[in-house]
């Protein structure tokens, strides 16, 4: 009687519709239309709150993303539960905060792009500030014509006293990775060096500049400044990073890797360097380029040991030496003409864009060595 209760009322159509099914298992969640709702109503209302303390970019992107916090959490925690609304709070949290850790970035790279775009050019690129005197800048203003003076020679100066830099502290660090893990075994020295190393990693840099002016003043004079004494001061800063980033990939390598080496009959040294570096390669070399990325942007150890040059000098063994940071410095703090500070800031601010394009550059150059340096992977 039961079963033919349910067949007659399946026949009469008394069962729920399959749409009503549907409607019921969807309940208690979010509409698709709702984030992208409270979303526009929060930088509606955020522009809003902005302009009532007098309206900045960052004062709207803080209020909006608040906003869009608070209302979406409460808003999830009323339809969907206080579960899922915690889960959403900090979901939306995250999100908010990536987003504004981006706003800076995005900021400075507009700045950048927007006023260094119009002086970079040929006869920027590949001219010096030699000759170039303020009653150039001043006709230039004058007659309305383009910016003279480039930054050739502070290119040249940066590319230089870097390479020097590498090649000093990527031999040094690599050899220190290489005792710390495969040597050291966490003995005496091994601690004491890692403590070392954890102490140069917070070093200022203004300190290592002063320690190699002065390691060069008791060698050569009071007055040695130079690219090599710029190098020094810079592979200060380099080696703590190359260690430690050398060191954490030589860990990573497997112990059955050495130990099938050593099973095989083949000493130590060797099976570091024909077994365990080329596992590692591809994160050493992505250290290494992480590591000149960081010192390539550093200003006041280079004032203190190569000084500022206007003219072109490509030998880091004599005389001074210019590069992009310190040229910004001067273009900025003693412009070419004092009355007309407009050419200077032009050249600070296309120096300052070809800066950050070497530094993306060498960081798109580290993922491409750690992509092509990668252990191949099995099927």
């Amino acid at each position: 009687m039961n079963a033919m209760t349910t067949f007659e009322r399946s026949n009469t159509g008394l069962t729920p519709p399959p749409s009503r099914k549907r409607n019921s298992l969807a309940k208690g969640k979010m509409p698709k239309w709702a984030l992208p709702a409270i979303g526009a109503g929060s930088i509606v209302l955020g522009a809003a709150a902005s302009t009532l303390t007098g309206f900045a970019v960052a004062s709207f992107a803080i209020y909006s993303a608040l906003l869009f916090l608070v209302i979406a959490s409460v808003a999830t925690t009323v339809v969907e539960g206080k579960r899922r609304g915690k889960n959403a709070m900090w979901t939306y949290l995250i999100y908010s905060s990536f987003i504004l850790a981006l706003l800076p970035l995005a900021s400075v790279l507009y700045t950048v792009l927007e006023k260094g775009l119009p002086g970079m050019s040929m006869d920027f690129l590949l001219t010096s500030m030699n000759g170039v005197t303020g009653a150039v800048d001043n006709q230039t203003v004058a007659e309305g014509t383009p910016v003279i003076g480039g930054a050739y020679h502070a290119l040249m100066g940066t590319l230089l006293i870097t390479f020097w830099a590498t090649l000093i502290s990527v031999p040094v660090g690599m050899l220190t990775a290489i005792y710390l893990v495969e040597y050291g075994k966490n003995g005496p020295l091994a601690r004491a060096i890692t403590f070392f190393v954890d102490v140069m990693t917070g070093i200022p840099s203004i300190v290592a500049g002063l320690f190699a002016a002065a390691f060069f003043g008791l060698l050569l004079g009071p007055n040695s400044r130079m690219g090599i004494v710029a190098a020094v001061a810079l592979s200060v800063l380099m080696i703590p990073t190359v260690v430690r980033s050398t060191e954490e990939m030589l860990k990573i390598v497997p112990n059955e890797l050495r130990e099938a080496s050593y099973a095989l009959g083949v000493r130590r040294w060797r099976t570091i360097l024909k077994v365990v570096i080329p596992t590692a390669i591809s994160g050493i070399a992505s250290g290494v380029t992480l590591a000149i990325a960081r010192v390539i942007g550093e200003t006041a150890p280079i004032l203190v040991t190569a000084g500022i040059a206007s003219s072109i000098n490509l030998n880091v063994f004599a005389n001074w030496m210019s590069t992009l940071p310190t040229f910004i410095y001067y273009q900025i703090m003693t412009p070419t003409s004092p009355t007309n500070v407009d050419p200077s800031l032009h050249r600070a601010w296309a120096a300052a864009l070809l800066l950050i394009l070497m530094v993306m550059a060498l960081n798109l150059i580290a993922r491409l060595v750690a992509k092509i340096f990668a252990p191949k992977k099995g099927r």
